[in-house]
């Protein structure tokens, strides 16, 4: 973690919520809110006008949603990171804002306090997903058809210990859990997790996750 104060722009439809999450910024001395937007297209200019290190960013608003904000916002710059902010329960566009380059997806009905951790988290370089989307996410992969050739002819490209670290990271472990069930030490995992990053493209840990399950390695829950 940094030091520095970490720029924010809400993006959300609702007044209410920029309004809950600006207020609990506030007196933070990490944090600084300096733009709001209430679509998605205002999200892509303001990211464009401001460059702040994260956007919190809402999927459905009118206009343009949150994925397709997210992923214009991605493709233009590593620098800004989005972590979606959505109502999970009436949402079906887990897996989209993930693929569009989120570098984390969090719901509504966390305590305000986790919201604002997460924003230095994402913001840090790493990513994170609520357990209740990870959830979703398994059972998004679980109606995909198997891993296509071309997906376990990545997995060639990485050690069997890197594999055995790609996989506890799909199954949502942090670095610390990671070291202490292979018995190795945190800075150890770091370095395959960074290694991951470069042999895969992935930008951040999520992306990792995403792959995970894509390549079979952490396995649906049969019902």
């Amino acid at each position: 973690m940094t030091d520095r104060v970490v720029r924010v722009v809400l993006a959300d439809d609702q007044p209410l919520v920029r309004a809950g999450l600006r207020v609990l910024m506030a007196d933070s001395s990490e944090l600084d809110v300096v733009g709001e937007a209430g679509t998605g297209a205002d999200a892509v200019r303001l990211a464009r006008d401001v460059r702040p290190d994260v956007v919190v960013m809402d999927i459905r608003m009118p206009g343009m949603d949150g994925i397709e904000a997210t992923r214009l916002i991605t493709a233009e710059t590593d620098a800004t990171r989005v972590l979606v902010l959505t109502t999970f329960d009436d949402d079906d566009y887990v897996y989209g804002a993930l693929r569009a380059g989120a570098s984390g997806f969090l719901v509504k009905d966390m305590a305000l306090d986790d919201i604002l951790a997460a924003i230095q988290v994402v913001a840090s370089g790493d990513g994170l997903i609520a357990p209740s989307v990870t959830r979703r996410l398994i059972e998004e992969f679980a109606a995909r058809p198997e891993p296509a050739s071309q997906a376990r002819r990545t997995v060639e490209g990485i050690t069997d210990r890197e594999c055995e670290v790609l996989t506890l990271v799909g199954r949502g472990l942090s670095n610390a859990e990671i070291a202490a069930e292979l018995f190795i030490t945190v800075a150890t995992v770091k370095a395959h997790v960074a290694r991951l990053f470069t042999k895969l493209g992935s930008r951040d840990r999520v992306q990792l996750v995403i792959i995970a399950y894509e390549l079979g390695l952490v396995a649906p829950p049969r019902h």
